[in-house]
Formats: C-alpha cells, sequence, structure tokens
C-alpha cells in the first residue's frame, strides 16, 4: 500500500516510499513469479504512475536486482550459521541447499539472474549487482573451506556459483505451468523424472564438491 503522503520529498519519505516499491515487487513476485511481474503491475500495486516508480529505479529489472542482493544477503546469513556447524561434503551440500529450498523467492530470482535481470539496467547498477554477487561468493565460500579442508577459498566460491546454477535448472520444475501440470496428473510417470527440489539440490552440490579436489 502506498504511502499517506502524496509525493516524497524529504528523504525519509523517498526511503519510505523505495522501500514500499521493494516491498511490494516482492510480494507480486511471491504470488505470481518473477518473471510475470510488470513494471505496470508493481506500479498499480504501489499506486503510483509507472514514469514515478521510475524516479527510484531505472527498470524493472533493476528492482529486481535491487531485491536479488537483499534476498542474497539473507540466504548468505543463513547458509552462513549453518556452514558454521558443518563438516564435509555432505555438510555443506545440507547448509547451502536448505538456506536456498527455505527462501524460494529467491530461487525465483536467481534463476532469472543472468536470462533476464542483467538486461535492461545501467552499467552502475551492473556494476553494484556484480560487485555484491562476487562478495557473496567468497564470503560463503571462506566458511565452505573452513568445513571441508580438502576445499580452497576458491573451490567453495566455485561450489556457491554451481549451486546458483542448480537451482536455476532445478527451481522451475517446482513451478510447472497449468498444462504441465495436468501432464503431470495424467501421466504420473513423466512427473516422476523430474525429482524433489531440496534432496535433488542437496545432492548435486555435494557431488559437485567433492569432485572440486580432483581438479586441482
Amino acid at each position: 500500500m502506498e504511502a499517506s503522503f502524496q509525493r516524497a520529498r524529504r528523504p525519509e519519505q523517498k526511503n519510505q516510499r523505495r522501500e514500499n516499491i521493494l516491498a511490494t515487487a516482492a510480494v507480486l513476485a511471491e504470488e505470481s513469479g518473477v518473471a510475470r511481474i510488470s513494471l505496470g503491475d508493481i506500479a498499480a500495486a504501489v499506486g503510483l504512475a509507472k514514469s514515478n516508480v521510475l524516479r527510484y529505479f531505472g527498470t524493472r529489472e533493476e528492482i529486481y536486482l535491487q531485491l536479488t542482493m537483499r534476498e542474497g544477503a539473507d540466504w548468505a546469513h543463513a547458509a552462513g550459521a549453518a556452514l558454521r556447524q558443518a563438516s564435509g561434503y555432505a555438510g555443506v551440500a545440507t547448509a547451502l541447499a536448505d538456506a536456498y529450498a527455505d527462501r524460494p523467492l529467491y530461487c525465483d530470482l536467481t534463476t532469472h539472474a543472468e536470462t533476464m535481470l542483467e538486461h535492461n539496467v545501467s552499467m552502475a547498477a551492473l556494476r553494484t549487482y556484480k560487485t555484491w554477487a562476487i562478495d557473496t561468493y567468497f564470503t560463503v565460500g571462506r566458511l565452505i573451506a573452513a568445513a571441508c579442508p580438502e576445499l580452497t577459498v576458491a573451490d567453495g566460491a566455485s561450489l556457491v556459483m554451481a549451486g546458483s546454477a542448480f537451482v536455476a535448472k532445478l527451481f522451475p520444475v517446482t513451478r510447472p505451468p497449468a498444462a504441465l501440470r495436468e501432464l503431470y496428473e495424467r501421466e504420473p510417470e513423466i512427473a516422476g523424472v523430474f525429482p524433489p527440489f531440496r534432496p535433488t539440490l542437496q545432492r548435486m552440490i555435494a557431488a559437485t564438491a567433492a569432485g572440486l579436489p580432483t581438479t586441482h
């Protein structure tokens, strides 16, 4: 819901409106999926004209890149807390996979980051996002290396990147379109080929972690 003031003039009002836009975009994405939400949808839900939304974010994609960083910071915090208690490949894989599976919005954002959200944004916005991503890879990567002495920090960062790639492939399977849901209901043997998200992600991350030392 839009703030009570009609025009944001003071810095705190501008910050409030910016936060309202981000929060609204998040709710819409959780309800319908990132790919289905337009700038017009966000503007209508916030109660602003699209031109007014663009005063705060250059594009719809920039809104969702900002959310990716915010949700990703929460993911990294959760994964980091679990990694500090983990040991071995299986423990590391469980920590990463659980942090993803418990955050479907971040999974959806991750799925579209390179293919959609990095397009139609400014170089400045891309630099901010990529700098954040690299820092996140290595911050979590250091914790992975501490939990698995066989892995270097670079290995840990690579494992985070691999995990996000697995999410991008596996997560959309959890949200099939209507026609595909109907097909799965009619032919469960087809649906059975596509494994559940959390344990499959965990297994793929664990397998990748175990294989990384062989590349040294």
